[in-house]
């Protein structure tokens, strides 16, 4: 039986779709889709329905595949015939996008992965991914279920390994996809991941306000560089 699907829309313009980072709940993002709305119909995808009333109920250990074929059922249901969306995803998101575009090109305008932490791919990448969750996960984890759950907690206990265990694989260069990394980043193991990814797909990198929670505390100034960004795109392709 297919899961329902949990997403919200606002705004008006071509179609974007945001995957939030973590456990995908989309706390926190309404100034980031406020300041998007007169320009796009933002459509912000909530995988796991965990803002809109699952939080608290047991979730099993989450796929990027899930996500991916989630957030094109939600493309499906919003996106006019023979359109395409623009699609932005942060952190798990990020690794949701790319393995969306991988999966369904046809619908997909423009695709933004900001610091998908796929860190697998650098050359010394088992050991970063265990440098990775030991500075993430620990004795003290918030709960996943129950209900005192929070997000970090699903995220934590069923989102972070599997996630930054995949291996994204696109078959050519990637002219429809840029990696996103926070100015904040650099020097850090997701700007270095991020660097890597684009020089694989032959893609471009482009640096973001803030670092990896940019889109959070720097929402007006974020937004403003992903618009430009997916509309150079449309400029750059017509």
């Amino acid at each position: 039986m297919t899961e329902p699907l949990s997403y919200d829309v606002t705004g008006s313009g071509p179609v974007l779709l945001l995957v939030p980072g973590g456990a995908g709940h989309p706390m926190g993002l309404g100034p980031l889709t406020e300041r998007l709305a007169p320009r796009f119909t933002v459509v912000t995808y909530d995988p796991l329905d965990l803002a809109h009333g699952r939080l608290g109920l047991p979730v099993p250990d989450q796929r990027p595949a899930d996500w991916s074929e989630g957030a094109h059922r939600v493309l499906e249901a919003v996106l006019p015939p023979d359109e395409q969306a623009y699609v932005f995803g942060t952190s798990s998101g990020g690794i949701t996008v790319l393995d969306l575009l991988a999966r369904h090109p046809r619908r997909l305008a423009h695709v933004v992965a900001h610091e998908p932490p796929c860190v697998t791919v650098l050359p010394d990448g088992r050991e970063r991914r265990e440098e990775l969750i030991g500075a993430l996960d620990g004795p003290e984890r918030p709960p996943a279920e129950g209900a005192d759950a929070t997000p970090m907690g699903v995220f934590l206990a069923h989102v972070l390994r599997p996630f930054s265990a995949h291996l994204p694989s696109l078959t050519a260069p990637e002219h429809r996809l840029t990696l996103a990394v926070g100015a904040d980043s650099r020097g850090q193991l997701l700007y270095s991941t991020s660097e890597l990814l684009a020089d694989r797909f032959g893609s471009r990198l482009v640096e973001f306000p803030g670092g990896h929670l940019g889109s959070l505390d720097h929402p007006v100034e974020f937004a403003d560089v992903l618009a430009d960004t997916l509309l150079s795109s449309a400029r750059t392709s017509s």
